[in-house]
């Protein structure tokens, strides 16, 4: 998973990719529980193709359908190119990766393209989620994209309009840890002075 998720957001000029930020992780914890188990599920079938606009419809819970999965692909490339997808260079692991997004290689009763698609999912979710979940480390997904976090208010920033937000990103965690207070937001950017308050004058 590490190698896939590498190639799927890649390191590069602009930061840490999937593999750095603990996708891996991320999707180890989100498998292992309720969610892996298929708890938002309906399983008792009957099985069959549905529409696109029918969202997923296979038998497998989502565990089943990566460990599933990620067994057949590798097979799938170990047949083809004689080694492990892990071990191919980077050029050959986008060639194969496209061609699981297109639905090429046979995994069997799991739609590749399918698997595909949950593998992006899975990827971003984890780029991108809050680091209590496991991935996101640093929260560099939040840094690259200039997202702020959790914070618990941004009242001091209504009336600051056209100013580049550039503070750094505040995960769950942290917010509880400096137990913000109602209606305390973020610092202002350096050399911008607060936004006037409301209240009563003296």
């Amino acid at each position: 998973m590490d190698a896939i998720a590498a190639r799927l957001i890649p390191a590069d000029a602009l930061g840490p990719g999937a593999k750095e930020a603990g996708v891996t992780r991320f999707l180890d914890g989100q498998l292992a529980g309720a969610w892996g188990a298929g708890d938002h599920l309906y399983r008792q079938g009957p099985f069959e193709a549905g529409t696109p606009e029918q969202g997923y419809q296979l038998s497998f819970t989502p565990a089943e359908m990566y460990r599933r999965g990620l067994a057949a692909f590798d097979e799938a490339v170990r047949k083809q190119a004689g080694k492990a997808f892990a071990e191919l260079d980077a050029k050959a692991q986008d060639e194969w990766l496209t061609a699981l997004q297109q639905g090429k290689p046979d995994l069997g009763p799991l739609p590749a393209a399918v698997f595909f698609q949950a593998l992006l999912e899975g990827t971003m979710e984890g780029f991108f989620s809050d680091p209590l979940y496991g991935g996101n480390v640093d929260m560099v997904g939040w840094k690259l994209v200039g997202f702020p976090g959790a914070y618990a208010s941004f009242s001091n920033d209504i009336e600051r309009h056209g100013v580049v937000w550039q503070g750094q990103p505040v995960s769950i965690a942290q917010a509880r840890a400096h137990h913000h207070a109602p209606g305390e937001g973020h610092a202002p950017p350096p050399g911008q002075a607060p936004a006037a308050q409301g209240g009563r004058h003296g």
